[in-house]
């Protein structure tokens, strides 16, 4: 890790519009621009320790994160996946308490962060801001209650299915418009859906026979998106 030496300027950064900083005024975004700080990560570098106190908010210039917790047996549990416009840590910056997640680079990755006290004070001055912040707060909720439900009602190959795409919508394709542009290893899948690595392999293989992927290496090719859709499978059926 490294900070970068020559700073995204916010006001022409090119992920802005992705964020919820795209509305704000420019006399606002020269108040973030002023204090943040941008770091470089290498692919595997970890950007937050679960279970430390937050003193910046953090923006992703560029790259993939994942966000993972360790649970009591050891193993880990991705609980979500973040790019470029994304931001991280607000629910812990917000509430004072420390970390529920860790937060590693899936790829090379870049960085910002903004101080604690200049976020609040833009939060305290801004209501389009602080409402957008209860927005992705409520958003984020929805998804944990949903992913409790899918947990406990969907199979694992519905969650395998449903999480390849969560992997494109995400992230998008590659320039040939199939094959996810982040790759995974078979047991940060396993972790990402919760089950064993062994499933993983045996349902992808399973994919693979009824021609709903083509899988070299890491690289995953998505060639039916109705076979992966669950809704659909479920209508069909």
């Amino acid at each position: 890790m490294k900070t970068v030496t020559t700073a995204p300027d916010c006001d022409d950064c090119d992920v802005r519009s992705d964020s919820v900083f795209a509305d704000l005024p420019m006399v606002v975004i020269d108040v973030i621009n002023t204090g943040k700080q941008c770091k470089h990560y290498q692919k595997g570098d970890i950007i937050i320790n679960e279970g430390t106190y937050p003193s910046h908010l953090m923006c992703i210039h560029q790259g993939k994160i994942k966000l993972q917790k360790l649970g009591t047996d050891g193993r880990e549990q991705i609980i979500s996946l973040v790019k470029q416009g994304d931001i991280m840590g607000y629910r812990a910056l917000l509430s004072g308490e420390t970390y529920y997640t860790s937060a590693i680079a899936l790829e090379d990755s870049t960085v910002c962060s903004i101080p604690k006290e200049s976020f609040f004070n833009v939060v305290r001055s801004n209501s389009r801001l602080a409402f957008d912040m209860m927005q992705l707060l409520s958003t984020e909720l929805r998804e944990s209650q949903m992913k409790v439900v899918e947990m406990a009602q969907k199979s694992v190959k519905e969650r395998l299915a449903e999480g390849l795409l969560v992997l494109y919508q995400t992230y998008g394709l590659q320039n040939d418009k199939k094959t996810l542009a982040v790759t995974l290893s078979r047991e940060e899948l396993a972790t990402m859906i919760g089950t064993a690595t062994e499933t993983v392999i045996r349902l992808l293989a399973e994919f693979k026979r009824q021609k709903f992927v083509e899988i070299r290496g890491r690289n995953i090719k998505i060639l039916n998106y109705n076979g992966l859709d669950t809704d659909i499978q479920r209508k069909n059926s």
